[in-house]
């Protein structure tokens, strides 16, 4: 755990106390900082006193007297309205900032590599951080990834953050500064935390706000918003620019065309050979790591034999059993349409089973209707499964369901009895989780035990 010193004596309130919150309450009260807390759950605030973190009360607390207010990235500062206490510390004239702006002020040494975009983030930091730790490189990794960066290691002057950064993130670490970022892709998500794709756009860019001439922005051309961003800052000289694509040939930057890795059109891997990094998506992901690492001074050869051992990443196309004619895939991190089209993508030709659900996003599923020919048979579960029924309509068969126990159980036994060649059952569900588990995590977890339930009762009846 990181010891932020530089907050001794400080008046610090936590709002939120999820993973992040929760640690970095530990982390300041260790540092002699004076912490306060607060949680609107009370199965929260319950655990907060099991931990003897200092509860905070509401309605009595003298912002003028507080020195910081570190917020979890779930509870909104501005759109679609500031938490009331958010609020109410803002007209003290006190900026709400997240953990990584408390990690950044105490471990000014260390290098930061950034990683942020609508999708890719996480397969693209583990990627890095994979590689970097294959060349024997002090590395730490977390953010938006799902490890709090406080219960990271502190690092020295060689040592490397490698850290996955939301939209949320960004704007509430005014301070934080890449020596190389990455921004993979910008695409319609969390548009309510936003005011609208503008105000998302405008988050995504603070990736770079603090980058100097030294630093270079590795950046994806190939969707409008990024290729936009990217022109502009040509334009400017303001810091290195290093453009990815894997729709364009690219005579400066990294491209991959028909599967094949290029820089400066020089041949350097075929990407088609690692079942781990399968789709075009993907592509971009590898793209973006290799151009990173090259710009931290890291060989073609070392970052090729790297992407090579790349183990994968659990709940984004993971492959989680094979049984007779069929192929079980986790994408539970499929939040939303963007992201399934992806995956949608990688498994045309094959026989999908598809299954989708959760809380609905913005836009639903409208935009995939060009696959929806592909599709076998979708399963609807959860708070969507009647909306996405009227999408889908007489354009793919469809069951509704109302867990996604059933949906998984109700897929497997129709893809068995089918026997297809090459079929696949795909969780891949177009929404968040909230309405029946607590996170994509979770949900891709249950998930793969329903599968192994699906298979068990499949091989009793052989």
């Amino acid at each position: 755990m990181i010891i932020p010193t530089c907050f001794k004596g400080q008046k610090v309130v936590i709002l939120g106390l999820g993973r992040s919150g929760s640690s970095v309450a530990q982390s300041l009260l260790n540092a002699g900082a004076h912490v306060l807390v607060w949680d609107d759950q009370e199965t929260a605030r319950e655990a907060a006193q099991e931990a003897k973190f200092p509860l905070m009360n509401p309605n009595s607390l003298e912002w003028e007297e507080i020195d910081h207010l570190i917020l979890s990235p779930g509870i909104p500062h501005h759109y679609p309205a500031p938490h009331p206490l958010v609020a109410r510390a803002q007209i003290e004239g006190l900026r709400p900032v997240s953990d990584l702006e408390v990690l950044y002020k105490s471990q000014p040494q260390a290098r930061y590599m950034g990683i942020t975009g609508t999708n890719g983030k996480s397969t693209t930091t583990t990627l890095i951080s994979h590689i970097l730790k294959e060349n024997e490189a002090q590395v730490e990794v977390g953010g938006n990834l799902g490890i709090p960066v406080m219960q990271l290691n502190p690092l020295k002057e060689d040592g490397i953050y490698v850290l996955e950064v939301s939209s949320y993130q960004l704007e509430t670490s005014p301070s934080l500064h890449f020596n190389v970022s990455v921004l993979l892709n910008i695409t319609p998500d969390h548009l309510d935390r936003h005011g609208g794709m503008d105000g998302y756009i405008a988050a995504k860019r603070l990736i770079y706000r603090n980058t100097t001439s030294q630093d270079t922005l590795v950046i994806s051309v190939d969707d409008l918003p990024c290729l936009t961003i990217y022109e502009a800052l040509k334009a400017s000289g303001r810091l290195q620019l290093l453009p990815i694509s894997t729709c364009k040939v690219l005579s400066d930057g990294i491209y991959v065309k028909e599967g094949i890795l290029y820089e400066k059109s020089k041949p350097i891997l075929n990407l088609k050979n690692f079942e781990r990094l399968k789709g075009q998506h993907n592509w971009q992901n590898a793209a973006a790591a290799y151009g990173a690492l090259r710009s931290m001074g890291l060989g073609s050869e070392a970052i090729a034999k790297g992407i090579a051992s790349f183990p994968g990443l659990a709940h984004r196309q993971q492959v989680v059993d094979r049984y007779k004619n069929v192929v079980f895939v986790n994408d539970s991190k499929a939040t939303n349409a963007d992201a399934v089209a992806k995956a949608l993508a990688c498994y045309q030709g094959s026989p999908v089973y598809w299954i989708l659900g959760g809380r609905p996003k913005e836009g639903g599923i409208t935009s995939l209707k060009s696959y929806f020919s592909t599709i076998e048979h979708a399963f609807l579960y959860g708070e969507a499964a009647s909306s996405f029924f009227l999408t889908l309509d007489r354009n793919v068969p469809h069951t509704l369901c109302e867990t996604l126990e059933e949906a998984t159980e109700k897929a497997a036994k129709i893809a068995f009895n089918d026997q297809k060649k090459d079929a696949v059952v795909l969780l891949s569900p177009a929404c968040a989780s909230f309405d029946q588990f607590r996170d994509f995590e979770v949900r891709g977890e249950a998930f793969c035990q329903y599968v192994q339930k699906a298979i068990a009762f499949e091989q009793k009846k052989a």
